[in-house]
C-alpha cells in the first residue's frame, strides 16, 4: 500500500509539473502578445486607427455578403494583407530611426491606398444592393435644375473648353499632394498628419455610402441623351486614357472628388492662405467639371462637399485624441 501510495505521489506531482509548465508557457506566450500588441498599438496613429476601421468595414461586408461578390476569397485575403501591411510599416518605421526609406513610406502609403480602394469599388458597389439608384438622383437634378445638368452643359461644349474642364477636374490629385507635401517639407507633423487624417475619412466615408447608395453616374445612365462627344487636347486624351484602364462603373455618390478637394481647401485656408487663394478659382471649376464631364450628378457634387467639411472637423477632433499623432522610437513626433 505504501508503494502504491509513493507511486500515486510521483504521478500526482508529475502532473503537477507538467501543468505548472505548460501554465508558465502559456503565461510567457501571453506576455510576449501582450507586448507585441503594445508594441503595434503604440506604433499607430489616427490614420491607421481610421484605415483599419474601414478595412474591417468593408472585409466583414465581404465575408457577409460573399454570395454577391465575384471572387470574395481574394478581396477578403488582400484586405487582410493590406492590414498586415499597414501594422508592419508602423511598427518597423518606428523601430527604425534611420531607416529613411520606411519612414518616408509611412507618411505617404496614404495616397495610392486611396486609389486602391477606389478602384476595387468597381467589384464591391453591388455587394449589399444589387441596383442603381440613378433614376433618384435624375429627378432630384432636374427638380433642382429643370434640365439634366450634363446634357444642357454639352451645348457649350468646345475642344478647348472640354480640356480645361477636363484638367480642372484633374487638379484633385494636386489638391491630395501639394498642401500636404509643404507641410512635409517644412516639418509641420502635426498639420500634415491632421491633413492626411481628415482625407482619409472623407474618402472613407464616400466609399461607405458609395456600398450602401449604388450609383453609377451620367455617363452610363444618361448615354443615351448625351449625344455630343468630349473631344479636346492632351487633357482630354490623357483622362480618355486613364479611363479605358481604370473607370469605376459606380461609387459616384458622393464624390470622392469634391470631398477631398474639399478638405484640401479647407486645410489650405487653416495652414496656408495663399494657397487657398491659388486653388480656390480651379476647386470652383473642378465642381463644376465632375457634371460637365459627366461624372456626375449635382446631388454628388453637394454630397462630396458636405463630406469634405465633415470629414476635416472630424479628423481635427481625432486628431485630439491620445496616441493620434505617431510617434518615433525616441518618443519624438515621426
Amino acid at each position: 500500500m505504501s508503494m502504491t501510495f509513493f507511486r500515486n505521489s510521483l504521478t500526482t506531482y508529475a502532473m503537477s509539473d507538467a501543468a505548472a509548465g505548460a501554465l508558465r508557457r502559456r503565461q510567457r506566450k501571453a506576455r510576449a502578445f501582450s507586448r507585441l500588441f503594445a508594441e503595434i498599438r503604440g506604433a499607430c496613429g489616427a490614420f491607421e486607427w481610421v484605415s483599419l476601421a474601414y478595412l474591417a468595414w468593408i472585409t466583414s461586408t465581404i465575408a457577409v455578403f460573399h454570395k454577391n461578390i465575384a471572387h470574395p476569397g481574394a478581396f477578403f485575403c488582400g484586405h487582410c494583407a493590406i492590414a498586415a501591411t499597414i501594422l508592419a510599416l508602423a511598427v518597423i518605421s518606428k523601430q527604425s530611426p534611420h531607416a529613411r526609406a520606411l519612414r518616408f513610406a509611412r507618411h505617404w502609403y496614404p495616397l495610392p491606398l486611396y486609389i486602391f480602394l477606389f478602384e476595387e469599388l468597381n467589384a464591391l458597389v453591388h455587394a449589399i444592393f444589387p441596383f442603381w439608384l440613378d433614376r433618384y438622383f435624375i429627378a432630384f437634378d432636374h427638380a433642382l435644375t429643370g434640365v439634366n445638368p450634363s446634357v444642357w452643359l454639352a451645348q457649350f461644349a468646345s475642344p478647348a473648353l472640354n480640356d480645361f474642364m477636363q484638367f480642372s477636374y484633374m487638379t484633385y490629385f494636386l489638391y491630395l499632394v501639394v498642401l500636404p507635401a509643404l507641410l512635409y517639407a517644412a516639418k509641420e507633423r502635426r498639420a500634415f498628419w491632421e491633413v492626411m487624417v481628415s482625407t482619409a475619412i472623407a474618402h472613407y466615408t464616400v466609399y461607405f455610402i458609395s456600398v450602401l447608395a449604388p450609383v453609377e453616374s451620367p455617363h452610363f445612365s444618361l448615354a443615351s441623351i448625351e449625344t455630343v462627344r468630349l473631344s479636346g487636347g492632351v487633357c482630354t486624351h490623357l483622362i480618355n486614357w486613364l479611363e479605358s484602364y481604370a473607370l469605376v462603373h459606380g461609387a459616384a455618390f458622393p464624390s470622392a472628388h469634391v470631398a477631398g478637394s474639399t478638405v484640401a481647401i479647407l486645410a489650405s485656408w487653416r495652414y496656408r492662405q495663399w494657397l487657398f487663394w491659388i486653388c480656390m478659382p480651379f476647386f470652383l471649376c473642378m465642381c463644376v467639371a465632375t457634371v460637365y464631364g459627366r461624372y456626375h450628378y449635382v446631388a454628388d457634387v453637394l454630397a462630396g462637399l458636405a463630406t469634405g467639411v465633415w470629414g476635416f472637423y472630424a479628423g481635427q477632433w481625432l486628431m485630439d485624441r491620445r496616441g493620434a499623432l505617431p510617434v518615433g522610437h525616441d518618443g519624438g513626433e515621426l
